[in-house]
């Protein structure tokens, strides 16, 4: 799960996350922000969070939009990357 919140403060929305690298996520949500949107993300996982700044750099109606994040701190980079080990790596076929 995530949390998108404007650079005020506001909630904006929160969705699934369906897809997650270094350089940003997919997050599904019925609603989108508009393309080019600044916002802080913060991703929950296993009762750790990454918090990061990020932007909106495309959407999928009704379905849900890529994050690009921008800037990661180190500390925050050593969370997403001790979860991206985690995940099963795809077997060449």
């Amino acid at each position: 799960m995530a949390d998108l919140t404007a650079s005020d403060g506001a909630m904006l929305l929160s969705g699934k996350i369906t897809e997650i690298g270094r350089n940003g996520c997919y997050v599904e949500t019925l609603n989108a922000i508009p393309v080019g949107t600044f916002l802080k993300v913060v991703v929950f996982h296993d009762q750790h969070t990454f918090v990061t700044n990020g932007k909106i750099i495309y959407i999928h109606e009704r379905d849900g939009m890529g994050v690009e994040f921008i800037d990661p701190p180190q500390d925050q980079l050593k969370i997403l990357d001790s979860w991206l080990a985690e995940l099963p790596s795809a077997s060449p076929k």
